[in-house]
This record gives structure tokens, sequence and C-alpha cells, in this order.
């Protein structure tokens, strides 16, 4: 068996996940991209040779060797350009933080869900013991007429359903443990949650409803820096014609002899060197037209899916907002309803310990303490799935008021006696 802590989960899970890997190569990629954008400023060269005899009049210029350089000097689009690369490289790193908060978001339920399974196979083991110590107090009644066979069956369906619920757990658990292991790239077998390690849970807060509140959601962010970017692309698509293009070229040769160069012209000599720039004025392109109309639409797309998203992250936050609000609620009632059964169980272990002292109340018996602690197990897993999701939904919404990273950074800092679900 192999123990995990909940801040180890999170940064082997942040290491080796697929999702986060695709992410980071995104960002590579859009780091490239820049780069690309503003080294056309920066001069290329380029070496060869077109070393060859010819007889009669030289053609072409067959040389020993020769270099070339060219770069961008001036383009009224390559600013646009730039600014489109940074714009989409700022996307990236976003979409890689909306990547990293839905795989921590994912390993921080998955681990509470394990540790959830483990106290439910905890205490339906407990309720299975209970539930068979019952079978034989009644069928001990039964056997000596003071109980009904109806009993006796309602007993053992109540076993049956507590096997039943056991076994779905166990393979709950088992579905739990294996995705646990794929997140955090470890073998599943044998792999245990440690209650302690998670973080204390505190309500986290929506903040105002706002156009600016985008800045909370990576992913909404993401997508308006990806629309800026297109915007800036169609505004450099837009820019091409009646705009000068400067570029600066340079290129150096070196003529053999055998070519008759210095038969066929005057003063040859051996090495050759030009440079110079070259100004275009793009006046008229229909293809560049069509390309900006293009651009300027996948731009708009590009917008109003933001907005969508935009829309979108808002409603749901709402909804998550109370959604936890009423789950939290459920899980008093849950807590408070599993108290008193515990509470009622511990009234009646007395009165079977030192007997009924009121003629008028009825006699305590065997089998109504098992069936008391029957009760009060089932009311304490109503509890464990009721903080359960309640978890699920404060996890859900941190991530959605930017508060996640903060409460993984606590986990740090956890007590050893912080837990997960009530004991």
């Amino acid at each position: 068996m192999a123990q995990i802590s909940f801040a180890s989960a999170v940064g082997l899970a942040l290491k080796n996940n697929p999702k986060v890997l695709m992410a980071q190569a995104d960002v590579a990629k859009a780091q490239a991209a820049l780069s690309e954008s503003k080294d056309v400023y920066v001069p290329s060269v380029a070496g060869g040779s077109g070393l060859g005899y010819s007889y009669g009049f030289p053609v072409g210029q067959p040389s020993v060797f020769n270099f070339t350089t060219h770069s961008l000097v001036f383009d009224f689009s390559q600013a646009n350009y730039i600014k489109a690369s940074r714009f989409a490289l700022k996307a990236a790193n976003l979409a890689l933080k909306d990547a990293q908060q839905a795989v921590v978001e994912d390993v921080a339920v998955t681990y509470i869900s394990l540790d959830r399974d483990s106290q439910r196979e905890m205490a339906l083991g407990q309720q299975e013991g209970y539930a068979t110590r019952l079978i034989e107090i009644i069928q001990e009644r039964l056997n000596a007429g003071q109980d009904t066979p109806i009993s006796l069956t309602t007993a053992q369906l109540s076993a049956a359903q507590i096997r039943l619920a056991k076994l779905r757990t166990d393979d709950e658990a088992t579905d739990d443990r294996n995705h646990l292991g794929r997140l955090i790239g470890l073998p599943a077998e044998g792999l245990e949650v440690i209650s302690s390690s998670v973080p204390a849970f505190t309500a986290p807060s929506a903040g105002p409803v706002s156009g600016s509140s985008t800045a909370l959601s990576p992913a909404v962010a993401s997508a308006y820096a990806t629309a800026s970017s297109k915007r800036q692309i169609a505004l450099g698509d837009t820019r091409y014609l009646w705009r000068p293009q400067i570029m600066f070229d340079a290129q150096y040769n070196r003529y053999a002899e055998f070519n008759n160069y210095n038969l066929y012209y005057s003063h040859f000599q051996h090495n050759n060197f030009g440079i110079g720039i070259q100004i275009t004025l793009p006046i008229f392109d229909v293809g560049q037209k069509a390309k900006a109309r293009e651009s300027a639409a996948d731009a708009s797309h590009a917008e109003h899916e933001a907005d969508l998203a935009r829309d979108q992250f808002l409603e749901g936050r709402q909804k998550a907002l109370h959604a936890t609000a009423e789950l939290a609620a459920r899980a008093e009632v849950a807590n408070l309803d599993q108290q008193l059964a515990q509470q009622q169980l511990e009234v009646m272990q007395v009165q079977l310990n030192a007997g009924n002292g009121s003629s008028s109340s009825p006699q305590m018996t065997p089998k109504d303490e098992q069936t008391s602690r029957i009760a009060e197990r089932e009311k304490f897993l109503t509890v464990l799935d009721a903080n359960f999701e309640m978890r699920k939904a404060e996890i859900n919404l941190m991530r959605q008021t930017d508060q996640l990273e903060d409460w993984i950074q606590s986990a740090m800092q956890t007590p050893p006696s912080a837990t997960l679900q009530p004991k």
C-alpha cells in the first residue's frame, strides 16, 4: 500500500498530466511564433556556389562561392503581426493556467472521493456486521416464538442491500483509485490517500458580477486574448496595400577565372559585392483584399465567441454559488440527523446496560440496539455523500472565482489534525 499526500498528488499531476503538457507545448509554440514575427528584422545569411565551366560568352553568374543576406527594414503590417503574436502568447499562457486548474480540480475531487470511498467501505463493513448480528438475534427469537418470519426476511433483505452497497462502493473505490493513478502517473494498485493532508475548506466568494470579472476565468481571458490576436492580424492584412515595404539586401560573389569573364568584361575582378535596399509599394492585389476580409470575419467570430464564453462563465458561476449554498445546507441537515441517531443509540445502550427504569417505557432489546446501529451507520453514509457533494461544488466554485490556486497552496501548511470528512 502506498500513501500519497494531497499536495504530492497535485504536484505529480501538474508534471505528468497530458492536458498540462499539451498546453505547455502550445505556450512554447506561441513563444516561437512571437520570435519569428520579430526576427524578420534580423538579417538572414545564406551561402552557396554556382561553380561550372562555360565556353564563349559566360552565361549567368557561375561563382566559386557566394553569400547573400536580406532582412525586413520597415513594414506597416508587421507591427500588427507582432502584436498578434504577443496576444497569442498571452492566450496560450492563460490556456495553460486553465488546463492546470482543470487538472487540479480533477485531482482534488478524485482525492476526496477516494477518501470518502475508504470511509464508506469501513462504515458498510460495520453495518454488515450489525446486520449479520441482527439476523442471528431474530432467528433466535423466531425459534423461541417471540418474532415472525417477516422480521427475519426484512433483516435478510437489509443485509443483502448492505452487501450490494458494499460491492458498489468497492467498484467506485477501484475506479477512483485508477483515475487518480492515471492523473498523477503512478500505479493505482495499493494507492491510498491521507485525509489529514487535504487543506481546510473556506467558503469561496463569488465577487462582483461584471464584465471585468472575466479575469477570474483563465479560459475566458484566453478567449479574449485570442480574439485580440486575430483582430491584430486582420488590421495587418488591411494595411498591406498602398503602404511601402522596405527590404535590406546584400550579396558577395567570388568568380572563377576559367569562365572567360576576363575576356568579355573589361576591368574584371574576382571579388564582387553589392548592398542596398528594395522598396515595394503594393498597389493592386485582389487576393490580398479577400484575405483581409477573411481575417476580419475570423476576428469578429473570435470576439463573439469570447463574449459567449464570458456569458456562460458568469451564468455557471452564479449557479455554482447557489448550488454550493444548497449543498452546504443539506450537509448540515445530514450531520445533525446523524448526530441525533448517535445520541439516540447512546441512550439505548445505557438503557440496555442499566435496565429500563420506567415501567411505562417499552423495554429495549438487543434487536432494537442492532437496528439502531444499522440506522446510525446509514445516516453516517448519508453524511459522507452530502459532505462530498458539498466539497465537490466548493472546489468547482473556487476554480471559477480564481481561488483554487490559493487553496492548493494552503495544502503545504495543513495541520495534521485537519480532516476532510467527519469521523
